[in-house]
């Protein structure tokens, strides 16, 4: 069977992956995905007609979250789990339909009568799901509306699928906001219309930056609610002698109750990956095993992994196809999953921290050897005086924000030589596992204050927004106008969501690599060169004299 996948960077070609997924997706579970997100639109079609009547559904907006969420790129590769996932979404979708006539009756007006995904009823084996999915993919998409507004349609989706992911880690921690799952109806029921205009989609995609910014403000609380807001800590990047549980992905809440699980039993706890500014919390850096910083980005996790003397937990994205050589000793949560791997679906961490002690673990300290995380928008903003002033007199001639995805495709040795080309006079925010391409490297400090600030998760974007919003209003100008760039590398649909917001936000000559999406189209790219000045990477030292320029 054949495939279409053109969602993350590494995509086959640069055009879209056909016969399986650069990324380890099998075809029949990248169809389930496609015929996932398709129920979601036809939930959305009745969701969103419902709330307009006053009539809601919580269970409803839950899963249209999770299901948007489970295909992310790097999330859920089983479809043994989502054909079930598929069904449901059928079943959830009369339900929409039911609540939306019912709310109709009760305000005497009739129902419209609504077709697509809307009337969409799932084949009964998985063969039959295999053939609906096919029929409604990419492909035939983009002969029935051309490239162009396919492209934006998938841009609007992506954008709703970091969103999602966002909504779902705040929702884990208590933090939920109506208006959040209204637009992501409003979304859906927009692209279950099969002929929207460019602008339209132009229009709705900058909706969902806007209402993104809204979503990762709503997971910050959640997240400084639970453990505290992030202080500048030194972490660890050296192996401590013992036996030890290796924790990745982005689930701060997941890496919280294995610290209580694991505390007193002699196993030592190490972040990997996006969880590496976990150390930064007061609530997590409290619990003394926590004692380091194993590895670096997710694309290195097979061999990190394998080389790991312990159990490891894979917690939302970011999992690869785990080798042999550990098969027996990686767990997943949440909505993470891998045919084959011990699934933990109530955190009760048991399995996890027994294969650790049945592991060797390591046989000697390593280094001392540390970096510095936790430089959050508060921790930040209380030496923001100090930030303003050697702006002011000099001593910081710019500040560069150089984050982003990493991802093991060729050309990202860019954003670690334009780091190390930066000048000593310059200041580089960093976030999200792009930093690993720098991030262990000697910067120094301008009087005091650190040359490399590490903000924290892809999940922290807000922060870096918070304090470019606060330098602009420090300097009574707005972000364009600070001396500031912006650097950003992609992989998957979360920076989609953040490029969406910063383009809401009016934030312009965004530089973008290291390629540009496949679902843009040249005539979509000139658009956002036109109103936003986006442009693709180029070279670090070319980059860096056009900036300093």
């Amino acid at each position: 069977m054949t495939m279409f996948c053109y969602q993350c960077e590494q995509t086959a070609k640069g055009s879209g992956c056909t016969k399986q997924g650069v990324c380890g997706k099998e075809a029949e579970t990248a169809t389930l995905q496609d015929l996932l997100v398709y129920a979601t639109k036809g939930i959305g079609a009745y969701a969103h007609r419902a709330r307009r009547l006053g009539a809601i559904d919580a269970e409803i907006d839950v899963f249209v979250v999770e299901a948007l969420f489970s295909t992310v790129t790097n999330v859920n590769f089983d479809a043994d789990r989502l054909e079930p996932q598929v069904r449901r979404g059928a079943d959830l979708r009369d339900r929409a339909k039911a609540l939306y006539e019912q709310a109709c009756q009760k305000t005497g007006q009739t129902p419209e009568k609504l077709s697509g995904p809307a009337a969409w009823t799932p084949a009964a084996d998985r063969e039959g799901l295999i053939r609906q999915g096919e029929a409604i993919g990419i492909p035939t998409r983009k002969e029935g509306s051309g490239e162009d507004i396919t492209g934006l349609q998938e841009l609007l989706t992506y954008g709703l699928k970091g969103m999602a992911a966002y909504a779902d880690h705040a929702r884990i921690l208590g933090k939920q906001d109506e208006t959040v799952y209204a637009f992501v109806h409003e979304a859906m029921a927009f692209l279950a219309d099969g002929s929207p205009t460019a602008d339209d989609l132009v229009g709705m995609a900058l909706r969902c930056g806007e209402v993104n910014l809204k979503t990762m403000a709503l997971l910050d609380a959640a997240n400084t609610g639970a453990y505290g807001h992030p202080e500048p800590t030194q972490v660890r990047v050296e192996p401590v002698k013992g036996k030890a549980i290796l924790v990745s992905g982005h689930d701060l809440m997941d890496l919280a109750v294995l610290l209580e699980q694991t505390a007193g039993n002699g196993v030592n706890v190490y972040t990997h990956g996006e969880m590496l500014p976990a150390h930064g919390y007061p609530g997590l850096k409290k619990h003394k095993h926590l004692v380091g910083n194993y590895g670096g980005a997710w694309q290195d996790q097979r061999n990190e992994f394998d080389a790991f003397p312990g159990a490891i937990l894979m917690t939302t994205n970011c999992i690869q196809k785990p080798k042999d050589t550990y098969g027996s000793r990686i767990f997943t949560s949440g909505l993470v999953a891998w045919p084959g791997v011990t699934h933990i679906s109530d955190r009760n961490f048991a399995p996890v921290i027994e294969a650790a002690l049945a592991a060797g673990g390591f046989s000697e300290d390593g280094p001392d050897r540390t970096i510095t995380v936790g430089f959050g928008h508060e921790a930040v903003m209380g030496v923001a005086d100090k930030v303003i002033e050697a702006v002011k007199g000099g001593a910081i001639k710019h500040l560069f924000l150089i984050g982003g995805c990493d991802g093991a495709k060729s050309g990202r040795n860019y954003y670690t030589e334009l780091a190390q080309g930066v000048p000593d006079d310059c200041v580089i925010l960093t976030l999200a596992c792009g930093k690993y391409r720098f991030n262990k490297l000697a910067f120094g400090d301008i009087g005091g204050i650190p040359r490399l600030l590490d903000i924290g998760q892809c999940n922290d974007a807000y922060s870096a927004i918070q304090i470019a919003v606060a330098l602009a209003e420090a300097f009574k100008t707005d972000v364009n106008g600070l001396p500031l760039s912006l650097i950003l590398s992609w992989y998957e649909q979360k920076a989609v969501a953040i490029l969406l917001t910063l383009l809401h936000l009016g934030i312009k000559n965004i530089r973008l690599g290291p390629s540009l999406p496949a679902f843009v189209t040249p005539p979509v790219l000139q658009v956002l060169v036109e109103k936003f000045n986006i442009a693709p990477i180029s070279t670090p030292t070319g980059d860096l004299a056009a900036i300093l320029a």
